[in-house]
């Protein structure tokens, strides 16, 4: 299948040398399997790259636009700002959705938190083939443009405070206690991979949590925490 990208170019208002760099940054694992001859390869090693270039990015424009800031505000502000949930969003408000390349049945799946996944690892290649195509400071004004701009939205409503943070704060607050989260189990192949995740108050189970990375199940199990103390 070809898929016409110079709709998206514009809107991105960047225009790719390399072609084939961007059509990469939407092939997921998936589609290979169902297209072996393909000749271009999936886009994991663009998202691997990508992820480092927003974290870089990100993390350089909070350390100088708050200069007194502590690195634990800086450190929430940025996981509130490259998670999967507000990256997945990033791609959907693009359209990216409309131009990946998946297996049918991921293609089916559009609701479920592996699309979201895939999502937020498309808006991640696409930000390495950007670096790739046209360097740093193209990819510092799209992350400026579409998900910095973001930021006091995010600071108005405090939505920085995931639940992990919001539980340790409390538990520090009333008991005096730093939870601990441990992994209960690992399931499943390496790019569909399941961790279930339990935290513990000097060693008291507290909640527990699924999901797709160790991150994700923390947050999990965070929020479970949360609603079994109900403070």
């Amino acid at each position: 299948i070809m898929r016409d990208f110079s709709k998206f170019e514009k809107k991105i208002g960047i225009s790719f040398q390399n072609k084939d760099l961007l059509k990469k940054a939407f092939i997921h694992r998936s589609y290979l399997n169902e297209h072996p001859n393909f000749k271009l390869g999936h886009n994991e090693r663009l998202e691997f790259l990508g992820d480092a270039v927003l974290e870089l990015i990100t993390t350089e424009w909070l350390f100088k636009k708050y200069p007194r800031s502590e690195e634990g505000d800086l450190t929430n502000w940025r996981a509130s700002l490259v998670n999967s949930q507000i990256i997945s969003e990033l791609s959907k408000e693009l359209g990216m959705e409309n131009y990946l390349y998946l297996s049918k049945g991921e293609s089916k799946d559009s609701n479920s938190k592996a699309r979201q996944m895939i999502l937020a690892n498309v808006s991640e290649a696409l930000i390495g083939a950007i670096y790739l195509d046209q360097g740093i400071e193209a990819c510092i004004k799209f992350i400026h443009d579409n998900l910095l701009i973001k930021f006091d939205q995010i600071l108005a409503d405090q939505s920085y405070l995931d639940p992990k943070s919001k539980f340790q704060e409390l538990s520090q607050e009333k008991l005096n206690i730093t939870p601990v989260y441990k992994v209960i189990s690992e399931k499943g192949p390496d790019h569909k991979k399941v961790f279930k995740i339990g935290v513990y108050l000097e060693e008291k189970p507290a909640g527990q949590g699924k999901g797709s990375s160790k991150q994700e199940a923390q947050l999990v199990a965070a929020q479970d925490a949360l609603n079994n103390y109900q403070w």
